[in-house]
């Protein structure tokens, strides 16, 4: 920051807060004179908010400078216009600040599996791609293993080196790529490891000739289930917020992001104790609740499909739409992590998040345009219509052998498997069931979102199944419509056939994106429209809390169902006694073959 800009801070502050002051005048008055200066402004607002900590004086006075610099008088008219619109000042800086510094990420459990799997592969891949320049990007891996660079560099190799990485050509990248990487070990909890870290950035960017207040910096929390209780996840927050805020100011084109990984709390209550928390250290516009199924493509196909494509704008409503089955389907089990899961279930694993972010995009209006508050806003008033769960439309199972795991409780109700019907009580859908349904140890691996028609009126070929439009989400992304048709040859004979669209025969030599790439470069971006806001978030628990709540004391009971098999009968029957759906039996729809 130039003298120039701290002496005009200084002065407009001052002046715009009555105080009388002739020091800020003085042109050769050092950087920490004239921060004593801001402090005479910080007495009145100490004296109420009790001692200020000495060791924190230059941090916090400090974020004071920074703050201010971004007022000059001809701005104080612009500064009042958005707080009367209550209109964050910092989401409007994102949208519009140049973008020059040098870009910092930091990954936080570096050394866990999540950022081994998914966190370091994504990046690496934009690194590929030209989305992260080497003489602008660095990024930091800070956890508590004690570990140098180049061990944590050669723990990441495997996770990179894979199939098209393993080219020579793609192996000289994987080690420029690498090279980026430096490694900080630190705790999660001590306010020395982040100071420490915050010096490595600083240090790194002094030799990139980054200007004071533009740093970038993105923070991403790929933290393990253990470590992402409330408290510790708030005690990282608040230490990087007190440490790391200052050298991103926004009207330098700086910023200071976290991408934070469910879950999101347990209930609502411990959401909204997480969210508040988080919410006194950042804006909403810096936190990016991450998940991944807004980074799948055909999930983010869902808006251009359902509102760029006349066809199903008139056809999107209850007066031709029977139900909407959301599938999630794994065929293996908890695979080791029954520990984990025993304390969250499948409800607050797969349904709470993934499957209800898609039922979002699915039944959502039309925004009134693509920026990420609009959709946000689409999201959240579709969420406010659904009508309390009802117990006759949840179908709990669990798949025996599950207990047999020596992390799991003797005696666990945790179910494994769910079906649960949400109604909403709008225009649109008022009395359309959808169905969102997930489970583990089940007869195949996939998910997908059918939209299931209703029945012809006067049916005069006796149909033998109802038109479904399907969207599979993974593996073989694809959309198909069942439709019925001639059956070739001289009888009139119906059957079941499809129009589809599979994505590997339709874009061959296509790559599709990892979810994780999607998501990383939007935060670098700063496009939060596939990320969870906090309203958002309140919505989802408020549907599922009484639920959960009632299962964990107990008064759901898990069906048992043998691991390979659909689930519970339970479930089907209730897919088609109180949700109206109906099997095509003997149809299978098989991808087209390259």
């Amino acid at each position: 920051m130039t003298q120039a800009h701290l002496l005009l801070v200084t002065s407009v502050w001052l002046h715009k807060c009555g105080c009388n002051c002739d020091h800020s005048n003085s042109k050769n008055l050092d950087f920490m004179a004239k921060i004593k200066v801001v402090d005479c402004f910080l007495k009145p607002w100490r004296s109420q908010c009790g001692p200020w900590d000495s060791k924190n004086f230059d941090v916090e006075a400090k974020i004071a400078v920074a703050t201010m610099y971004r007022m000059t008088s001809s701005e104080w008219h612009v500064e009042e216009r958005r707080s009367s619109q209550n209109e964050s000042p910092l989401s409007m800086d994102l949208e519009h600040a140049p973008e020059t510094g040098l870009l910092s990420i930091v990954v936080l459990g570096a050394s866990g599996d999540l950022a081994k799997k998914k966190t370091f592969p994504a990046l690496f891949n934009l690194y590929r791609q030209g989305f992260l320049l080497p003489d602008e990007v660095c990024i930091f891996g800070y956890a508590r293993t004690k570990i140098t660079d180049d061990e944590l560099r050669n723990r990441l190799q495997g996770y990179l080196v894979r199939g098209k990485n393993s080219s020579p050509e793609q192996l000289e990248n994987v080690s420029k790529f690498l090279h980026l990487i430096k490694y900080v070990s630190g705790s999660y909890d001590s306010e020395d490891g982040f100071r420490y870290l915050d010096k490595e950035i600083s240090e790194h960017e002094s030799l990139k000739n980054s200007a004071d207040g533009s740093s970038r910096r993105l923070f991403y929390f790929a933290l393990p289930p253990s470590g992402s209780c409330i408290q510790a996840r708030v005690s990282n927050f608040a230490f990087i917020d007190d440490c790391i805020y200052f050298h991103s100011v926004a009207d330098l084109g700086g910023w200071t992001r976290i991408v934070v990984e469910k879950p999101f709390g347990k209930d609502l209550e411990s959401a909204e104790q997480l969210s508040n928390q988080i919410g006194e250290l950042f804006e909403e516009a810096q936190i990016y609740r991450i998940d991944h199924y807004l980074g799948k493509e055909l999930v983010q196909n869902m808006l251009v499909l359902r509102f760029a494509n006349r066809l199903f704008m008139p056809l999107w409503n209850r007066d031709n739409i029977d139900n909407v089955q959301i599938v999630f389907r794994e065929d293996f089990g908890t695979e080791g992590r029954g520990g984990y899961f025993d304390q969250y279930g499948i409800i607050r694993d797969i349904i709470q998040n993934h499957l209800l972010q898609v039922f979002c995009l699915v039944a959502m209006e039309k925004p009134v345009s693509l920026r990420p508050e609009h959709i946000r806003d689409e999201k959240v008033k579709v969420l406010e219509s659904v009508l309390p769960i009802k117990d006759d439309d949840v179908v709990l199972g669990q798949y025996e052998g599950y207990r047999d795991d020596p992390t799991v409780p003797d005696h666990s109700n945790t179910p494994t498997f769910a079906t649960v019907i949400l109604r909403v009580h709008n225009e649109r859908w008022e009395g359309v069931p959808f169905i969102l349904k997930a489970g583990k140890a089940l007869n195949s691996r996939k998910a997908d979102i059918r939209v299931q028609f209703k029945d012809v009126p006067g049916d005069i070929f006796k149909c033998m199944g109802r038109n479904e439009f399907v969207i599979r989400l993974q593996p073989s992304e694809a959309m198909y419509m069942k439709l019925t048709v001639k059956q070739p040859g001289l009888e009139m004979e119906t059957v079941q056939s499809e129009l589809d669209l599979s994505y590997r025969q339709r874009y061959q030599g296509v790559t599709i994106p990892e979810a994780y790439e999607r998501l990383i470069l939007d935060t670098i971006r700063g496009d939060q429209q596939h990320f969870v806001r906090r309203d958002e978030l309140k919505a989802s628990w408020e549907i599922f809390t009484p639920l959960l709540h009632r299962i964990d004391k107990g008064e759901f009971k898990s069906i048992p169902y043998q691991p390979g098999s659909r689930g519970p009968a339970e479930a089907d029957k209730l897919l088609l006694e109180k949700a109206g759906y109906v099997q095509t039996h003997g149809y299978i729809w098989i991808p087209p073959t390259l």
